[in-house]
């Protein structure tokens, strides 16, 4: 008969033959969970090796992502197709799906990309909260699944873990269970040089249900998952273990943390373990046993194929997890298109935003959104917003409050389940807050839509702690994001139109709190989407392009009636989006920017913008901080006026020619 020990060694030598082969790899938290993972998948967790997507599985997260080698020897002896032998063995190297942290892009049955200490709890966060939403929606029969995360004390001491636990506690989200490595190591020594806080006191103040359990010990490890499965609430089941277990000389020590243990390590490990297999090798009974672990659940998921083949609501949980926009989506926003052109009415780009929102949040049931204790100012908050709360998981409005770190990463897991696109709004100035969250969101390919508001020195008297001066370029900066600073309310509707067609994207929507003039009234074609576009062209050959994002294009548009009246051509050019200006054909590209000099007019970092400017173009920014003072007396200060505009635009048409 195979021992669940026998199991959990096979974890533990493939792990450390993976390392050890790739010289490369933590082995402490394989070592110290490997009998943890092995009594959870083999008795507790739901999922079918077979259909790595099915949506009602259990979802796994290995919140200490550098263990990534235990997550990779389960996926291996489970029978998950991608995480073959070939692929163990090519662990950490160039093109293998096994990466030195867990991407859930590259390799089937990774339910969450980890490694920033903190970002897998929270992220599991989003996960539980999904499903207590959908379950709130479909029912038992479709949605019913829990959310086990692996976390160490490093992801305890992130700050993110505090924001985290206290909305699951409020939540009161049953079905999250996190099995916490307690082995009191970090990198540099005992969790004594850092820490004296009671974990455990912790997390039961903020709601939870706390269990012990011996981490070594099947029987104890099984007996807490049992009872943490009745719970009423978010559970933390204090797994006490030893890092780098069964390793002699390095157990108990940092030294197993994050480097091989080394062949003569390795070699004593065998012996005292009685593991005499060769490396790579797991005995042909063990991997049976784990293989008919892989498949328990295919039953259970067919049986769930037949249920919702007949659910009434299946074409509804359909489009909402394969993101189908309803057909009337267009034509209610082509109406909100035609008010707005109508009423003629300045707007801050922020309650433009909102007024987006409230078509969408009527018109798409699998939109959720909100706030970081920011409603009355980011304007998130729609009158088809119905709040989530532990009471009634039927929303679709979440009240984050002051924590955009956990509200990033909570997004992050509700886009990851499946069901929903989330969005979510603060202050630009403090969108550094979630910038882990938003990368890794970026990684994941996972579309998330950040409303980030008060996006300048217009901001005015909240001073320079609330004026964002490098924020903008900094998003602008991270791969597979999408940036808008749109010019008005049009701009801001055909931002949103064009985030939602962007399903493998985040996209952040930076918006003004002071109030700017509609500057166009042709809506027949989403202009946005290319990314920049003429405003406006002049009759004659141009002597000068005026370049501008966000606020500052009605600055130029003014600029522009300026230089008319001097007898100089200047065009208008909106970008609002660079990312997809620089997707379009070079020819799109230099018919909007022109051969003309090139004027860039932003009230933020210049970084960046070289690329824009031509061989003799000039950049009208501001770097350094801002000040206290009222919105357009700074904008003065700085030079964003017509007439400064208009005078920076005259000598650059001079040194031109003098060139």
């Amino acid at each position: 008969m195979i021992t669940q020990k026998q199991m959990a060694n096979a974890l533990r030598f493939l792990s450390v033959d993976m390392i050890e082969k790739a010289k490369s790899g933590h082995p402490g938290m394989p070592l110290g969970m490997a009998d943890v993972a092995t009594v959870l998948w083999s008795r507790f967790l739901r999922f079918d090796a077979s259909c790595p997507h099915w949506a009602d599985r259990d979802r796994f997260v290995l919140s200490n992502g550098h263990g990534s080698a235990l997550l990779y020897s389960l996926l291996y002896v489970t029978g998950f197709q991608e995480a073959s032998l070939d692929e163990l063995k090519n662990f950490r190297q160039w093109g293998s799906k096994m990466a030195g942290h867990p991407e859930m892009t590259l390799l089937e049955g990774v339910d969450f990309t980890t490694g920033p200490l903190g970002q897998g709890f929270a992220g599991a966060v989003g996960l539980a909260l999904a499903e207590r939403i959908l379950n709130a929606r479909y029912g038992d029969d479709i949605i019913n699944h829990k959310t086990y995360v692996f976390a160490g004390d490093g992801c305890l001491m992130e700050g993110i873990s505090e924001e985290a636990l206290e909305l699951a506690g409020l939540w009161q989200l049953k079905n999250l269970i996190v099995l916490w490595d307690d082995n009191h190591i970090t990198i540099d020594g005992s969790t004594d040089l850092t820490s004296k806080t009671n974990m455990k006191q912790r997390f039961e103040a903020s709601g939870w249900m706390v269990l012990d359990c011996q981490g070594h010990q099947a029987e104890s490890i099984e007996q807490a998952l049992q009872k943490a499965q009745t719970s009423d609430r978010p559970v933390l089941i204090d797994c006490k273990t030893h890092i780098g277990f069964g390793a002699p000389g390095k157990e108990n020590t940092p030294a197993c943390h994050g480097s091989p243990l080394g062949p003569e390590v390795v070699r004593e490990m065998r012996k005292q373990l009685q593991w005499e297999s060769d490396p790579f090798e797991v005995p042909e009974e063990i991997l049976k046993e784990w293989r008919t672990i892989g498949l328990r659940g295919k039953a259970e998921r067919e049986q769930w194929e037949k249920r919702l083949e007949t659910f009434s609501e299946k074409d509804s949980f359909l489009e909402a997890f394969h993101k189908r926009l309803p057909s009337f989506l267009t034509k209610r926003l082509d109406e909100l298109k035609e008010r707005v052109v109508h009423e003629q009415k300045p707007l801050a780009t922020r309650k433009a935003s909102q007024q987006a929102l409230s078509v969408l949040a009527e018109s798409i049931p699998f939109l959720i959104g909100g706030s970081a204790d920011l409603d009355a100012a980011c304007y998130t908050k729609t009158s088809a917003s119905i709040p989530v709360s532990a009471h009634n998981y039927r929303g679709n409005y979440i009240h984050f409050g002051i924590r955009e770190h956990a509200m990033g990463a909570i997004m992050n897991g509700l886009a990851v389940h499946g069901g929903f696109i989330p969005y979510g709004g603060t202050f630009l100035s403090f969108v550094d807050y979630m910038k882990p969250a938003l990368r890794l969101a970026a990684l994941m390919k996972q579309q998330i839509i950040y409303v980030l508001t008060h996006d300048s020195i217009g901001v005015g008297e909240d001073g320079p702690t609330h004026q964002p001066i490098e924020q903008l370029i900094s998003l602008r900066a991270v791969p597979n994001v999408v940036v808008f600073r749109p010019a008005d309310i049009l701009e801001t509707i055909e931002s949103y139109e064009t985030a939602l067609s962007l399903t493998k994207t985040p996209s952040a929507l930076v918006l003004s709190r002071q109030e700017l003039p509609l500057l166009r009234t042709d809506y027949s074609e989403n202009k946005t989407k290319k990314g920049g576009y003429v405003l406006y062209e002049p009759q004659d050959q141009r002597d000068i392009t005026l370049i501008a994002t966000g606020s500052e294009v009605s600055l130029a548009v003014a600029a522009k009636d300026l230089l008319d009246r001097a007898g100089i051509s200047a065009a208008v050019v909106s970008l609002p989006c660079w990312k997809l200006f620089e997707e379009q054909a070079i020819d799109y590209q230099e018919s909007v920017l022109g051969e003309a000099p090139r004027l860039i007019i932003e009230a933020g970092s210049s970084y960046g913008w070289d690329r824009f400017i031509g061989d003799t173009g000039v950049i009208l920014a501001i770097d350094q901080f801002g000040a206290s003072a009222p919105g357009k007396t700074l904008m003065a200060h700085f030079g964003f006026t017509p007439e400064n505009v208009k005078e920076v635009a005259l000598r650059l048409i001079e040194l031109d020619k003098g060139e």
